[in-house]
């Protein structure tokens, strides 16, 4: 096990056949899935009505929409929804085809692969690691340079689990609408925070027309194969120019069903919160009491570590958790990580306690 080798958090079936385990019994704190899996109401529905997939969705998808008007509190003539928010990301910077681009790094990777196929140039502003990660709003604003026409924020951000506030955020969006640079924020792990009024960026699109916020049910409400992602913009030229590139029916039946379903659920979406909220206190407390790492204020449902520990790898941190069947991300791969880190999601308790032990260990 002494050769170097990456996985994405999704490599569940290439890391089962490398390390001689059968994926069922692998826990995965490297995907950010939602521990308690898919809502059993949802499964219920699902199971119950099944035949909608002998019926096209509603082209518009005009209940959908209003489910998600209801949920986020925004108007449902400013939602577009898609073939998840990877769909939306792709169709958003494709359509924007921006000239320069400003990435809030590190993050996830798919920005930069689809900024490539634009053939724009790209610039990354990276968040220190001596102010843990959060975000100096105003040397974020002085950095953005003339010409930059697109800016993308992860928010809570994918692997720092840092988070910009909304007052901070308004005031980048203020300052790109001046300079009319259009900013993308994608807000698939919002529902995660301690207090998502105070997080998310869906208000601002009431005031500013230079803004699209992007999210999924991926991650939150366990749902990655489902496909559905869901974006909100005021631009409504914009909005028309993306719903004419966007291939019709680009949501299948089952996923504009479930996903009304999902953000109706009020009782699956308290108890992921409450324990997302007490887990990922309890490990952040237990890990700050250890020499081996630097933990970082987290808000989405994972948690960033950096090995202080000298002559321990990321790689030997993630095989030392493989072995008990339990995956975690080695950071490595992320752009502008220097150092070596690793980043875990919040599981059910007992797992998390596992975890623990291992990670205590080191």
């Amino acid at each position: 096990m002494s050769k170097k080798i990456e996985f994405h958090g999704s490599d569940l079936e290439k890391i089962a056949e490398y390390y001689q385990i059968q994926k069922e019994e692998i826990t995965q704190f490297g995907a950010n899935v939602n521990p308690l899996g898919l809502s059993e109401h949802i499964k219920q529905e699902l199971a119950a009505h099944l035949d909608i997939i002998s019926r096209y969705p509603d082209r518009n998808y005009t209940s959908l929409k209003n489910a998600i008007s209801r949920y986020c509190g925004c108007r449902p003539e400013n939602v577009v929804v898609g073939n998840g928010s990877t769909e939306l990301i792709s169709l958003l910077i494709s359509q924007r085809s921006a000239k320069k681009a400003l990435v809030l790094g590190p993050t996830y990777s798919e920005y930069e692969r689809e900024l490539s196929l634009t053939g724009g140039q790209l610039s990354y502003y990276n968040l220190k690691e001596s102010d843990n990660f959060i975000l100096d709003s105003k040397d974020f604003i002085n950095s953005i340079a003339e010409g930059t026409d697109l800016v993308i924020i992860c928010n809570p951000n994918n692997p720092t689990s840092s988070a910009i506030n909304q007052s901070d955020m308004q005031k980048i969006v203020d300052y790109c609408h001046a300079k009319d640079i259009f900013v993308m924020i994608d807000e698939t792990y919002v529902e995660f925070v301690p207090d998502m009024a105070t997080i998310t960026a869906v208000p601002l699109t009431e005031h500013y027309d230079n803004l699209m916020v992007i999210r999924g049910v991926s991650k939150f409400f366990a749902a990655p194969g489902l496909r559905f992602g869901y974006a909100a913009t005021s631009n409504r030229r914009f909005l028309s120019m993306l719903l004419t590139h966007q291939n019709p029916w680009s949501l299948n039946s089952i996923g504009a069903f479930a996903g009304e379903l999902m953000l109706q659920d009020t009782e699956y979406i308290e108890k992921t919160r409450r324990l997302i909220a007490e887990q990922r206190q309890k490990m952040y407390q237990e890990l700050a009491k250890l020499d081996t790492f630097q933990v970082y204020p987290a808000y989405a449902n994972f948690i960033l570590l950096r090995i202080l520990k000298k002559g321990i790898t990321s790689f030997q941190v993630f095989e030392a958790a493989i072995r008990e069947k339990m995956m975690i991300r080695d950071c490595s791969s992320f752009q502008s990580l220097n150092g070596e880190f690793v980043r875990f999601c919040i599981m059910l308790p007992k797992d998390n306690q596992r975890l623990l032990s291992v990670l205590q260990n080191i």
